[in-house]
């Protein structure tokens, strides 16, 4: 399953995207603009933008943020496969490549977050089956 990422902070526009980086994906429930919101961060960088909602914004053959939202966790991970000048597209983990990032000591997994071991990988496993574990 494939999201855009887009409102890339001005500061950094896309230099800080490189293709497979992990991005974290963190739910805003709270956002006063969207409460489908999931922001996106990176290692060394924070907040790097947002998943798009939007038609005009959405990709095609990209999921939006209100599609998703139910899908993962509060907090879940994706690898950059594609970038473009205002946004990227990443590949939400499937539990698999979920699995084998957190075997890998040295992955920007394990500096994005706290909370590894409370990842629900059924959900994930339930919601994205069928879908590709190409990398």
């Amino acid at each position: 399953m494939y999201i855009t990422i887009t409102a890339l902070q001005k500061m950094y526009g896309s230099k800080p995207l490189k293709l497979n980086a992990i991005v974290k994906l963190v739910k805003e429930p709270d956002n006063r603009y969207d409460t489908e919101a999931i922001a996106c961060e990176m290692r060394h960088f924070g907040k790097i933008g947002y998943i798009a909602n939007s038609t005009s914004t959405v990709v095609k053959g990209c999921m939006s943020s209100g599609r998703i939202y139910d899908k993962i966790n509060d907090e879940y991970f994706a690898k950059i496969k594609f970038i473009t000048h205002q946004e990227a597209i990443a590949k939400i983990m499937s539990s698999d490549e979920y699995l084998k990032e957190i075997e890998n000591p040295e992955s920007d997994i394990h500096f994005l977050s706290d909370n590894l071991g409370k990842i629900d990988l059924e959900l994930i496993e339930e919601n994205f089956k069928g879908d590709s574990n190409d990398s």
